[in-house]
């Protein structure tokens, strides 16, 4: 991924449905083809990519997706809702949702800022991969990163 490659992932193969041995449902390819036809007029349709992946291994908790760009975290939602009645209410918040994680410039997504339909549907939390440089590749002092695990803790615990 570029620096300023934003790119949601969509599994294809959540949610088949198979009938005596046919498949006669699949509720991933119902979630692309609806992201699609949004995506087509949304404002950061250049800004964030669709890209449809076969599986993403997340079977238990179909209708998968994932938003991903270099140097910000990483998110897997998944649960998500791909039945006719709801598709285009989870795309348009699946957008929502996109569009904050392309603003932030880290990638965040508070539990609060996300659509309510995503909220209690992430799957997994990555944090990004820290670039080092040489000059930076040796860990800090000992008593620098206590007191930074020390202000960590003030803060979390401020909240």
């Amino acid at each position: 991924l570029k620096m300023s490659e934003h790119t949601l992932f969509i599994c294809t193969t959540c949610a088949t449905t198979w009938e005596n041995g046919k498949r006669i449902r699949c509720g991933g390819e119902q979630f692309l083809k609806q992201l699609q036809s949004l995506h087509q007029h949304w404002e950061y349709k250049d800004k964030v990519s669709l890209k449809p992946v076969r599986c993403m291994s997340a079977c238990d908790r179909g209708c998968v997706f994932s938003l991903a760009a270099s140097g910000k975290h990483t998110y897997l939602f998944g649960d998500i809702q791909t039945e006719s009645e709801t598709v285009l209410e989870t795309s348009e918040a699946v957008l929502e949702c996109a569009e904050r994680y392309y603003t932030d410039a880290e990638g965040l997504l508070p539990w609060a800022e996300r659509p309510k339909q995503l909220r209690k549907r992430v799957v997994a939390h990555i944090p990004p991969v820290a670039m080092r440089s040489p000059s930076t590749s040796k860990p800090e002092p000992t008593r620098d990163r206590e007191r930074t695990i020390a202000g960590n803790l003030k803060l979390n615990l401020s909240h």
